[in-house]
């Protein structure tokens, strides 16, 4: 059975794997290079949010309430955030790193995310916690990290020895379009993780694929440098990993591999 993962642009991805479809960081609608929007969905069995930011969050509230039946897995101020919006807390999986669950059928591991995860409302009340990376178990032998917005961090090593994840989907510097000057900073010298300190992650990671996410256009010269730095990183080492570099909107696929 193949696992397909499609790029949606900065954070978001659609994975189908195993009969399931799952939605991660669905920053949708204010996202000029997605090619979908929360009309445009079916069929969801899994919602997962890594952290409250608003290109993370994005239209997870207006997606819970188109599908009435779905659930999310999520932060602890993701969690107390959308029941303040008047979201049945009982959809509203938070979870803390480490935990191994199964959610609607999804079997699903949070990890560590050194970032942040904060949101206010309208009438000034906060809601902070820590935020994820997730580790989907998408089929025999493969096993999906999403990143988050993590920076990098030493205990990449320890997450790659113990849960082996094959595919990665590594936040590398920031968007072309990105909404900075909105929220304060009006110019990034980089984002959460530079070319060299994402290719780093990766291979600290294990992974056999690597794709680059938090960008919309992978001409942005971050992911170039990232695709090259693994690619010489491959010529000294085949089992390093391999850049998959994709489009918003493109698709990756992959056949079920025995572990």
């Amino acid at each position: 059975m193949t696992v397909s993962i499609r790029f949606l642009g900065t954070a978001a991805f659609e994975i189908f794997a195993g009969g399931k479809h799952i939605l991660i960081d669905p920053y949708l609608e204010e996202n000029p290079v997605s090619p979908v929007k929360v009309a445009d969905l079916d069929d969801l069995d899994l919602l997962m949010v890594t952290h409250a930011a608003y290109d993370h969050l994005g239209d997870t509230e207006a997606i819970l309430r188109r599908f009435p039946g779905l659930r999310l897995v999520c932060g602890a101020d993701v969690r107390g955030y959308l029941m303040y919006r008047g979201i049945d807390g009982d959809r509203l999986r938070a979870i803390p790193w480490g935990m191994n669950i199964v959610e609607a059928g999804v079997r699903v591991r949070p990890v560590e995310s050194r970032h942040w995860s904060y949101i206010q409302t309208e009438d000034g009340r906060a809601f902070s916690s820590t935020p994820l990376g997730f580790i989907v178990y998408a089929g025999e032998g493969q096993r999906i990290y999403h990143s988050g917005d993590t920076t990098i961090f030493g205990d990449l090593k320890l997450l790659g020895e113990l849960y082996q994840p094959t595919v990665g989907l590594i936040n590398v510097g920031v968007p072309r379009a990105h909404r900075g000057m909105a929220h304060g900073v009006p110019e990034y010298l980089t984002g959460e993780m530079d070319a060299r300190e994402a290719a780093m992650a990766c291979q600290w990671l294990g992974l056999r694929y690597a794709i680059p996410c938090h960008h919309d256009d992978p001409t942005l010269p971050e992911i170039v440098h990232f695709g090259d730095l693994l690619n010489q990183a491959r010529q000294a080492d085949p089992t390093a990993p391999e850049p998959v570099i994709l489009a918003p909107g493109e698709t990756f696929s992959l056949p079920d591999e025995s572990v």
